[in-house]
């Protein structure tokens, strides 16, 4: 099976659709992928082995109207290229992971008569998909109440957020021996997504005496490279290290390992992150970032505390009372942690990337013309 696949702009796009082109490869199918060319996608694709093709495409900004017009040509120059690119190599389906780039490649599939599949990270679906979900044989996502939001209920699957092979196969013992701490001790990881979360960051800091008070607690803190100085700096005025017992970082290479480790996680609400919180079963508490689109990260997280399996800290009550006690709750309740565990645990999926490869096959082979299967509205 030849498979285009199409997604960026953030790393929430990208390693699903990563994991997917792995298993796909394993599975000895052939995978192209289509993303812009100064994205992290076009470093992260082609360091995956994955081929990679760029294409222009631009969202468009309310503040500033005209964008909507010169984005909206953009994306039309760059579905006329990516239909004859679609000429010379004649995928057997093609699947859009989010963000504008798949737009035109998504059009594209439908003026070529190609399967068009989606997969849907977040609780609110994207742009891309909303506009997308019209022609497509399927959509998976990982929320069930995405379904609604979207053009043809009817045609949703719930798949679950794929996870990378790497973060599935983490175990706690293996993530302390790496990060080289007891067994016996209590950590707290903290990030904030591949950039960091300077609110989580200061806040945190700002608690530093309350956490530092159980005296087998360790600290993991991934800063993100931009925030790591300064938060350096407001560790040092706040008391320290603590004798090393509170560690920054400034990037994590091993997330999953990092994750399995940990007691309890502390960190954004991004579809990636729940994804690979809920693979490993890791009791959390979340702060969903407050602009996220349509406020999705206090959906998804919405979710998460709906089936008890993390507990809620708006960003705008970081500064008060709030994330010390959430956090010092679960520390001090191992009982507490283990319920939380299983939830979080059950909501896992850790087959999605199957699942997406199985909706693949399926449309493949499938006859319809894409085009056949929009409403006329």
């Amino acid at each position: 099976m030849r498979v285009l696949m199409s997604g960026g702009g953030t790393a929430g796009h990208v390693y699903p659709a990563l994991t997917v082109a792995g298993r796909l490869a394993e599975e000895h199918d052939e995978v192209e992928f289509v993303g812009t060319p100064n994205g992290l996608e076009s470093r992260l694709v082609p360091e995956a082995g994955v081929a990679f093709r760029s294409l222009q495409a631009a969202g468009f900004n309310r503040s500033r109207p005209w964008t909507l017009l010169t984005s909206t040509v953009l994306i039309l120059v760059s579905a006329v290229r990516a239909w004859r690119w679609m000429g010379e190599r004649r995928p057997d389906v093609v699947v859009g992971f989010g963000g504008y780039v798949s737009i035109p490649v998504g059009l594209a599939a439908v003026a070529r008569g190609v399967p068009l599949v989606l997969l849907e990270q977040n609780s609110v679906p994207g742009l891309a998909n909303r506009i997308l979900s019209r022609w497509a044989r399927s959509v998976g996502v990982t929320y069930e109440e995405s379904a609604p939001l979207l053009r043809h209920p009817e045609r949703v699957v719930l798949v679950g957020n794929p996870v990378r092979a790497a973060v599935l196969a983490s175990t706690r013992a293996a993530g302390r021996h790496a990060l080289g701490i007891d067994s016996e001790a209590r950590l707290l990881l903290v990030f904030g997504g591949s950039r960091g979360a300077r609110h989580i960051n200061t806040a945190l800091v700002g608690i530093r005496d309350r956490l530092m008070a159980l005296d087998d607690l360790v600290v993991v803190q991934v800063t993100g490279p931009a925030e790591f100085e300064s938060v350096g700096d407001l560790l040092n005025a706040a008391g320290g290290n603590a004798d090393g017992r509170w560690r920054i970082v400034d990037y994590c290479e091993d997330m999953g390992g990092a994750i399995a480790a940990s007691d309890v996680v502390l960190a954004r609400a991004g579809a990636t992150s729940i994804a690979e919180i809920t693979a490993l079963g890791a009791p959390a508490v979340l702060v969903p970032y407050p602009y996220a689109t349509e406020d999705h990260q206090t959906r998804n997280a919405a979710t998460m505390v709906l089936h008890g399996a993390a507990r809620l800290v708006p960003d705008a009550e970081l500064d008060g009372d709030l994330l010390g006690d959430e956090l010092l709750a679960l520390l001090e309740d191992a009982s507490s942690r283990a319920t939380m565990s299983a939830a979080s645990k059950a909501l896992g999926r850790p087959d999605a990337a199957r699942r997406v490869v199985a909706l693949c096959r399926e449309a493949a082979l499938r006859p319809e013309n894409p085009r056949e299967l929009s409403d006329s509205a």
